[in-house]
């Protein structure tokens, strides 16, 4: 238990709420921001406030972004019709710092799990079906995480993809089974995507 009351403690708390940050971890932090660079926790508080104001979904792929519709989807230069599925926005900046990847994306903001009342209406696959039937799509590629949850949210919109007759293809060699899109580097992901294979 912090020994730390007011505002201290409260900035210490509420650090914690970050991945991988415990109480020790939030001391540091705060401790730091608040006696030696209060110029930047200041921009670092600022940059917050903007973001959580501004920072919504992309109308098309549904990732993070500030614009009604984001840089990629706006970009003319992507293949429309190579389309890329996620689980999370992180994912997609992911495959994106690669710089392999030349199509567009669909976040799902998850996946299936009926245990936690995740079923295809959370996920959004509604959408995805529209997307499937304005034709423009050919193939999708489900990079969804090597998680029991994920090989079955996978296979789940392999078989959408199926009723449209677009061909699907699942991330393969790479990837280590139970890993995290997150944590993978670059060069293992490229080699993922370069091994994929056919599903539909």
């Amino acid at each position: 238990m912090t020994m730390h009351k007011g505002l201290l403690g409260r900035l210490i708390q509420n650090l914690c709420c970050l991945p991988g940050v415990g109480p020790k971890s939030a001391q540091r932090m705060a401790f730091h921001l608040v006696q030696r660079n209060r110029q930047g926790a200041q921009l670092l508080a600022e940059t917050l406030v903007e973001a959580l104001s501004k920072i919504g979904h992309c109308q098309h792929c549904r990732t993070l972004t500030e614009l009604t519709v984001c840089e990629i989807c706006a970009d003319e230069r992507r293949d429309p019709a190579l389309l890329c599925v996620v689980e999370s926005p992180s994912d997609a900046w992911v495959v994106e710092q690669g710089g392999f990847f030349r199509g567009v994306y669909f976040v799902l903001h998850g996946r299936l799990s009926p245990l936690d009342g995740i079923g295809p209406d959370e996920l959004g696959l509604d959408l995805l079906e529209q997307r499937f039937e304005q034709g423009v799509i050919k193939e999708i590629i489900l990079a969804t995480n090597s998680t029991v949850e994920g090989e079955a949210t996978a296979y789940f919109i392999s078989e959408l993809a199926r009723k449209y007759q677009l061909q699907a293809s699942r991330i393969a060699q790479g990837v280590p089974i139970g890993g995290e899109l997150e944590y993978i580097d670059s060069s293992t992901l490229s080699q993922a995507f370069s091994g994929r294979k056919q599903l539909t």
